[in-house]
């Protein structure tokens, strides 16, 4: 869903390309499982996240996101990685380029449920049994694993 900021904006700049901040949470429960949902816009498996809001805390908009999508409560445990990744170009012609900043999080409560918005199946995963997904996340869970150390970056 793209958020009224957003929209907004668009009204002002058109399709030019736009760089934003966006938050992803690298779930992982006792026994290591990932929490992922598999996304209403494009069908494909992802980690939950979403576009930083004017005003907004990372951490506390990475909560949301999860929260918004799955239902899950979350703690945040710490950064995992700060990566911009490439300009896309979105079906409609909006350009867009991210600044994705990847926290790993604990489950604190709540239970996966699909939101009926963003998401149509919520599931957690075991990390030998995890769906295909891009390798972008993928890089993002490898980092996330990590229990400690600085946040991974691309020099």
């Amino acid at each position: 869903m793209v958020p009224d900021f957003l929209l907004r904006l668009r009204e002002h700049v058109g399709h030019g390309l736009l760089p934003l901040v966006g938050v992803t949470a690298v779930v992982l429960d006792d026994d290591g499982a990932v929490l992922l949902h598999r996304r209403s816009d494009d069908g494909r498996w992802a980690t939950p996240g979403g576009i930083l809001e004017p005003g907004e805390q990372p951490a506390r908009a990475v909560v949301r996101e999860v929260r918004e999508e799955t239902g899950v409560e979350v703690r945040v445990e710490r950064l995992a990685t700060v990566i911009a990744q490439e300009p896309y170009t979105y079906p409609n012609g909006d350009r867009v380029q991210f600044l994705d900043l990847a926290f790993r999080c604990r489950p604190i409560g709540g239970e996966p449920r699909v939101d009926g918005d963003e998401s149509l199946e919520v599931a957690w995963f075991a990390p030998e049994e995890m769906p295909r997904m891009a390798e972008r996340i993928l890089e993002r869970i490898r980092h996330a694993r990590e229990r400690e150390g600085a946040p991974y970056f691309p020099l």
